[in-house]
C-alpha cells in the first residue's frame, strides 16, 4: 500500500512538472489575452500599446525554423587579444558553452566582413551566427517595388551592375575614352530607381568596393578592403533579395526583422504621385501582408517623420521603431529626449560611439548620452561593431570618443577592445541590442552574458 501511494505521488508530481515545463515554454504556451490584445492591431491597437511591455511574447506570424548556431574562431581570436582581466577570464570561460540564437545580435546587413551585404547568402550566415534579428534596408525600384540595399544609389559599388549592359541605365553610367579607357570612374551613380525589379532581380551581389581612380571597368569593381574576402562573392552567389523574400527567408530562419526605410536619393514624390508616407506604409504593409506579429518587427528611420508616420498612423509597429541617430551628440538634451519620448519614441539607435566616453581613469564608460537616454526612458540599440577593420589604429569613426579622434584620450590599441566597447555598451549603456557585421562576435557575448 504504501509502495503504491508512493508511485501515484510520485506520477502526480511528475505529471505537474511535465505540465508547468510546457505552460513556461515561451514557444507553445502564447497567452491568449495578449493575443486579443493584437487582434485588429492594424485597426484599433490597444490604448496603453505605448506604455506596455508584453510585446515581446511571441504571437502569430511565428518564427518557422530555429538554426543551429555555428561561431566559429573568430570570438575566441577576439578573446585572446584582450587586455588580462577580469572581461577577458569571464569570455574564456565560455568557450565551450552551448550557443543559441539571440536577439541581443543583430545583423547589420547580413554578415558584410565576408559575404556580400544583403544578399541571401548572407542573412543566411548571419541567422547561422546566431543572429537573432538582421536588417534589411529597404529602397525602391523603378517600378515602386521595394527591395534590400544599403542606398538606393549604391549599385555600382555592391553589385555587378557595371559588369552587365544594364550599366547603361544608370543615373551617371561609365564613360570611356577611344582608347576604351573608363574616364569617369569617380561619378558612376546607379540606382535601384534606375531599373525593374526584375532587372534588380538579375543582378549579383559582390563585396561593398570601388576604385574611383580606376580606368577600367575591372579595376574599379576589383577593390575589396583588405580586411574583408571576396571568399564568398562568387558568380554563383550574391543572391539579390526583394523586401518581401526577405521577410520570407526570415522568417523561415527564425529571425526577427528589422527593416530601414533608407533616405531616397530622387526627388519625392516619385514620378509624380509616390509620396514619402506612401513609401513608409508600404515597407509595413509588406509585414501585414505576410502575416508577421509587429513584435517581431523593428522598423527604422534616420528620418525623424518616418518614425512619427509609423507611430501615428501604424502604432502596433510604430512602438519599437528605432530612431536613428549619428549626429548631436554635444547638443541633444535630457529634454529633447524626453520630448521624443512624449510623442511616442520608445527606441533610438544611436552610433556605437555616441554611447561611450573615457572616464577621469582612463577606463572607457557609457557617455552621459547614454545615461540621459535611459533617464528619458528610451531604449537603446547600438551600430555597428565589426566594421572598422583591425583595431591596432583606434578604429575609425565608430570608435571616435575613445580613440582620440574627437581630441580626447585614446584607449584603442587591439581588436580585443572590441569586447570592452561591447561589455560597456550592454553592462553599463544598458543597450538592448547591437549590429554587427559579423554576428558571431555579438552571439558569443550575448550568450556567454546571458543577453
Amino acid at each position: 500500500m504504501q509502495r503504491s501511494l508512493s508511485r501515484f505521488i510520485t506520477t502526480l508530481v511528475l505529471a505537474t512538472i511535465g505540465t508547468a515545463a510546457c505552460a513556461g515554454h515561451p514557444e507553445r504556451d502564447f497567452d491568449r489575452s495578449h493575443d486579443r490584445d493584437y487582434q485588429g492591431w492594424h485597426h484599433n491597437p490597444p490604448a496603453d500599446w505605448h506604455d506596455r511591455d508584453d510585446h515581446r511574447r511571441p504571437g502569430y506570424g511565428h518564427p518557422q525554423h530555429r538554426q543551429q548556431v555555428e561561431l566559429g574562431p573568430r570570438p575566441q581570436f577576439l578573446v585572446n587579444d584582450m587586455d588580462e582581466g577580469r572581461l577577458k577570464r569571464r569570455l574564456a570561460s565560455c568557450d565551450r558553452n552551448s550557443v543559441r540564437p539571440s536577439k541581443f545580435s543583430i545583423a547589420h546587413r547580413g554578415a558584410p566582413l565576408m559575404f556580400p551585404e544583403h544578399t541571401r547568402e548572407g542573412y543566411i550566415a548571419a541567422a547561422k551566427m546566431g543572429a537573432g534579428i538582421i536588417e534589411c534596408d529597404v529602397t525602391f525600384t523603378k517600378d515602386k517595388e521595394l527591395v534590400c540595399r544599403h542606398s538606393q544609389c549604391d549599385l555600382h559599388t555592391t553589385t555587378n551592375i557595371l559588369a552587365t549592359d544594364l550599366a547603361q541605365k544608370c543615373t551617371v553610367p561609365p564613360e570611356f575614352d577611344t582608347d576604351g579607357k573608363l574616364t569617369n570612374a569617380g561619378a558612376i551613380q546607379c540606382c535601384t530607381s534606375d531599373i525593374t525589379v526584375a532587372e534588380f532581380k538579375t543582378l549579383r551581389g559582390k563585396m561593398d568596393a570601388a576604385d574611383t581612380s580606376a580606368t577600367s571597368i575591372e579595376d574599379y569593381m576589383n577593390a575589396t578592403a583588405g580586411y574583408r574576402t571576396d571568399l564568398y562573392a562568387t558568380p554563383a552567389s550574391g543572391t539579390l533579395m526583394t523586401h518581401k523574400e526577405s521577410i520570407q527567408l526570415f522568417n523561415q530562419l527564425g529571425v526577427d526583422f528589422t527593416p530601414e526605410l533608407k533616405s531616397p536619393s530622387v526627388a519625392m514624390p516619385f514620378d509624380g504621385d509616390y509620396t514619402q508616407q506612401d513609401y513608409a506604409q508600404q515597407m509595413i504593409n509588406e509585414y501585414k501582408q505576410a502575416h508577421i506579429h509587429p513584435s517581431r518587427v523593428w522598423p527604422q528611420s534616420f528620418n525623424y517623420d518616418d518614425i512619427m508616420y509609423w507611430v501615428e498612423h501604424e502604432p502596433a509597429f510604430g512602438r519599437q521603431a528605432a530612431y536613428l541617430l549619428q549626429t548631436g551628440l554635444d547638443t541633444t538634451t535630457l529634454t529633447d529626449m524626453r520630448d521624443w519620448y512624449h510623442s511616442g519614441v520608445r527606441v533610438i539607435a544611436p552610433a556605437t560611439f555616441m554611447l561611450v566616453d573615457v572616464d577621469s581613469y582612463g577606463n572607457m564608460v557609457a557617455s552621459e548620452y547614454a545615461r540621459n537616454a535611459r533617464s528619458a526612458g528610451l531604449k537603446m540599440i547600438a551600430w555597428t561593431l565589426e566594421r572598422s577593420g583591425p583595431l591596432a589604429t583606434g578604429g575609425g569613426w565608430y570608435y571616435q570618443t575613445v580613440n582620440g579622434q574627437d581630441g580626447g584620450e585614446n584607449i584603442i590599441n587591439n581588436d580585443g577592445d572590441m569586447y570592452t566597447m561591447l561589455d560597456v555598451l550592454a553592462r553599463d549603456a544598458g543597450v538592448i541590442g547591437v549590429f554587427s557585421d559579423w554576428p558571431a562576435t555579438t552571439t558569443y557575448y550575448a550568450n556567454c552574458m546571458g543577453k
